[in-house]
């Protein structure tokens, strides 16, 4: 079923830099978007998760609905849902309550799982500031591989490409590693290299670690021999990440940041053919899947979604 055909939905993609709300049916299409939260494993999970989408929703529901009263149904990927199930379901009640709505959530990778694939089997690859492989089978029985955060996993990730990167330009500018023009991209980072350690440093590492990962890329598809090799690595690590948990011949479908950059993409394509996999477009997006969970019970993802 469309989301045209059924109630006015709410669908909302939830993490931890941002959050995106749509709603849409019988003409009140609409979308914002504005800050995320820490996720629902954070302390005040489910309070700052809240706060996030109301921030988006009230507005959006009064500029096109009028009255909040007229809103069917509200379907949320949340960062987190898995790890800290109690407040994913604080969450759906707040939710529920505040809009006078049905609603579901369940985690933002799930959702994503959901709109690439439409409801079908697959394995969804997301490669951003973290990377994690998550697949649904035809019986409905999820894996999932990595996705085990920057200092444990997350392999060819942003962050690790990013790291990678920077590690490399300190090297050589030490004379311990072979030579890099990103020498002179890591000193722009943090207008010098003796400034890195204190940029880098404290509990948004992740992050900026990953902001270098442009630098990275560009430099590789310059040409650059260190950045090149680090590029490679990264499409073999996701490769890897996603054959792990898919069996031969089966659909991955990429996203995430790393997604947007064509070269990076032609990259991460031909390692998962290499590791006999089939590459595939994404169907839809996150906030696509939220919407289906929003209006569907009867998929395959619903054991792994709180309906209130």
């Amino acid at each position: 079923m469309s989301p045209e055909a059924g109630p006015l939905v709410a669908a909302v993609d939830l993490g931890k830099t941002t959050c995106r709300v749509r709603l849409h049916g019988r003409g009140a299409d609409g979308s914002r978007s504005g800050h995320g939260a820490p996720g629902l494993a954070a302390e005040l999970g489910a309070e700052q998760a809240f706060d996030a989408i109301a921030a988006l929703l009230d507005g959006l529901v009064v500029d096109g609905l009028g009255s909040s009263s007229a809103l069917g149904a509200v379907g949320i990927g949340a960062a987190g849902a898995e790890s800290a199930p109690a407040a994913a379901r604080l969450l759906a009640h707040r939710v529920a309550e505040r809009w006078a709505a049905h609603t579901v959530v369940a985690s933002d990778v799930l959702t994503a799982h959901l709109g690439a694939f439409d409801g079908a089997a697959g394995t969804v690859l997301v490669a951003g500031t973290g990377a994690v492989a998550y697949r649904i089978d035809d019986a409905g029985e999820r894996r999932r591989s990595d996705g085990w955060g920057p200092w444990l996993g997350d392999d060819g990730s942003g962050r690790w490409i990013g790291q990678h990167g920077l590690q490399a330009a300190l090297r050589a500018a030490d004379g311990r590693g072979e030579g890099t023009a990103l020498v002179d991209d890591a000193a722009l980072l943090a207008g010098g290299l003796d400034a890195l350690p204190a940029h880098i440093g404290g509990a948004d590492a992740a992050r900026r670690l990953a902001s270098f990962a442009p630098a990275v890329l560009a430099r590789a598809a310059a040409g650059d021999s260190v950045a090149t090799r680090i590029v490679a690595d990264a499409a073999e690590q996701l490769a890897r990440t996603a054959a792990s948990i898919t069996p031969p011949g089966g659909n991955v479908a990429v996203i995430g940041g790393l997604a947007d950059d064509p070269d990076f993409l032609n990259r991460l394509t031909a390692a998962l053919h290499a590791q006999g996999l089939t590459p595939r477009r994404p169907l839809g997006t996150a906030i696509d899947g939220a919407a289906a969970l929003a209006l569907r019970s009867d998929l395959p993802h619903e054991r792994y979604a709180i309906r209130v």
